[in-house]
């Protein structure tokens, strides 16, 4: 069950970059936690320290555990989820939106939509392994897909699109690579890749956000639909931080834009371009370099899964991790809106890194077992 020895099979190549990525976290969050001044010592750098402690031990109990054993224990964790989603309608709102618990124990706010995506891609590695004799029969697909759309329909009406949408993403690439009833997984396909063009077309202005308005609104609350409009404050600024940084970048601690307070949520969703501004192209060529590595490791363990679980889950933990660095990245830079996903193990928020530790911890325990045949 637990094998501390299994700690001698993991994939080494994986620690060095997450520690990197760690550091990079507190570097760029204690330059942004008080203005003009870095503050290694604040609260939220400490209370990213105690996020990076607890994941690194999930991390590695996980990667000790046996992953083939988390399948007694899935519609548990699933049904668990389900319920901590809806207990947050019965909670107050934090910032005008109920995504979070808080505890006084806690010294961070607690999301479920985050561990959520771990849930929904454990949930249907299971499902699917189970199902695997008629992968193709209609029924499975629409059974998989309520598996899906019920933390996906919870986390949409918090509301927190951008978390909801990875949800989908990662679901449709499971699917799709597992061969799941092709007729239903293209017309999905073609359905969000339509929707997608047209938020597209509408961002690059293309089509006119004014007159496109009243057809998306009727699916998406007015801010959000603010976020397709590629003039915001927000997304001008994220260019600006990532083009003040030049080549070699201002120096850490010593970015105007950024340490100015200019750039939105700079410890959070703009990780990325406070980033940049202070280390310039060389440094985010760093962190894109990191990410890639760290993704490419991902991908590895899903090729040398010695059974279907353990494909089907680290296909959807490497999805996972992919699909949040491809969409904050490509948001920062004025290739996507604005949807507030954050950058995996750099932007500030405890949940965000527990989980993606834990989903990591996950991959060491199948590559650790990749000789292991019973």
């Amino acid at each position: 069950m637990w094998e501390p020895s299994y700690l001698r099979r993991i994939d080494f190549r994986v620690i060095p970059i997450l520690l990197s990525l760690m550091i990079v976290s507190i570097l760029v969050i204690s330059s942004t936690a008080q203005e003009g001044v870095p503050n290694l010592f604040s609260p939220m750098v400490k209370n990213q320290v105690v996020a990076f402690t607890i994941g690194s031990f999930l991390y590695l109990f996980l990667a000790c555990f046996d992953y083939r054993l988390l399948r007694e224990w899935t519609w548990f964790v699933y049904l668990g989820i389900v319920v901590m989603l809806i207990g947050l309608y019965f909670t107050a709102p934090i910032h005008n939106v109920r995504r979070w618990y808080r505890f006084p124990f806690i010294p961070f706010d607690i999301q479920p939509s985050e561990y959520a995506k771990f849930v929904v891609v454990l949930t249907l590695s299971w499902f699917l392994e189970k199902k695997m004799m008629v992968i193709r029969s209609p029924k499975v697909c629409l059974q998989a897909l309520l598996i899906v759309l019920i933390p996906f329909a919870l986390i949409l009406k918090q509301p927190d699109l951008g978390t909801a949408l990875i949800v989908f993403s990662i679901a449709l690439a499971i699917f799709y690579f597992w061969g799941v009833n092709r007729t239903i997984v293209k017309a999905l396909l073609i359905g969000g890749s339509i929707l997608f063009g047209f938020v597209l077309l509408v961002f690059l202005g293309i089509l006119s956000h004014e007159e496109m308005r009243p057809f998306f609104t009727t699916f998406m609350k007015e801010y959000q639909y603010e976020r397709l409009n590629p003039n915001t404050y927000h997304q001008r600024a994220g260019l600006i931080a990532i083009a003040l940084g030049k080549v070699f970048g201002s120096g850490f601690g010593k970015s105007e834009f950024t340490g100015h307070q200019w750039l939105p949520y700079a410890y959070t969703d703009s990780v990325f371009p406070a980033f940049s501004e202070q280390f310039g192209l060389i440094g985010a060529f760093f962190l894109l370099f990191l990410f890639f590595s760290l993704i490419y490791c991902s991908f590895q363990v899903t090729g040398v899964a010695r059974d279907p679980f353990g494909k089907l889950l680290s296909l959807g933990m490497a999805v996972y991790i992919a699909m949040h660095v491809i969409i904050n990245i490509g948001m920062m830079s004025g290739f996507l809106p604005i949807t507030g996903v954050p950058l995996i193990l750099v932007s500030y928020g405890g949940s965000s890194v527990v989980s993606t530790m834990a989903a990591l911890g996950v991959l060491q325990s199948i590559y650790a077992r990749r000789f292991t045949f019973s």
